[in-house]
């Protein structure tokens, strides 16, 4: 069972690798997303905390 996650973290780690390399533009498009989902959800739980404190 460990070398079967290790194969797949290895396999998903060339495959990222080759992602970026092969497409940068939508590589960092992809990452942007990422980021301003993780943005979008911290801002969301920032509203919740706020609303149940007033």
């Amino acid at each position: 069972m460990a070398q079967a996650k290790k194969i797949a973290l290895y396999m998903i780690i060339v495959f990222v690798l080759y992602t970026i390399i092969t497409s940068p533009q939508r590589a960092a498009e992809m990452v942007q997303i990422g980021f301003e989902g993780i943005s979008t959800a911290a801002q969301g739980v920032g509203e919740f905390m706020t609303q149940l404190i007033n």
